[in-house]
């Protein structure tokens, strides 16, 4: 979200680069309040720049994302080299039936596995979570919520309506 990392303050941007990343010496010593001199503070002003625009930017998120996948999946399969060999690709779901199916394929495959007779049944899903909640009334907090059909002023969430 391009607009809101422009908002962000300096130092919240560090604290959600720190999240993922282990940052640097001056990094810390700014989130610690320790004074700075100018140079680190030039330097430290030219970090926050590289952090915000890639903290905004989906490419440079779905590269740091597969290489942790990789490489815990490396570590735990005590191997190195490219991970799965190429047999997976990142996709960019471009509109709103690609969303759909990938929702419905990421639901779907505990019944496709045998795991689980329907969607409903099966473990750590986001229809299992969202039905759940829906029984009570409620939006699960960890899933972006539905927004309805797409429109001109569209809230922020998924482009679908939950029945």
């Amino acid at each position: 979200d391009d607009k809101k990392a422009k908002r962000l303050n300096d130092k919240a941007i560090l604290i959600r680069w720190h999240k993922q990343f282990k940052g640097t010496w001056l990094t810390h010593k700014f989130i610690n309040g320790e004074p700075l001199t100018n140079s680190e503070r030039c330097l430290l002003s030219e970090l926050i720049d590289k952090y915000r625009t890639r903290l905004a930017d989906i490419s440079w998120f779905m590269r740091t994302l597969n290489e942790d996948i990789a490489r815990k999946a490396n570590k735990e399969d005590g191997c190195t080299g490219r991970f799965w060999e190429g047999r997976f690709k990142s996709q960019a779901l471009l509109d709103e039936a690609a969303l759909a199916a990938c929702l419905a394929y990421v639901d779907l495959n505990p019944v496709r596995a045998k795991m689980a007779e329907t969607p409903e049944e099966s473990d750590h899903t986001s229809i299992k979570k969202r039905i759940e909640t829906a029984k009570v009334g409620k939006q699960p907090k960890s899933l972006m919520r539905f927004a309805g059909n797409p429109r001109k002023h569209m809230p922020k969430g998924l482009p679908f309506e939950f029945k």
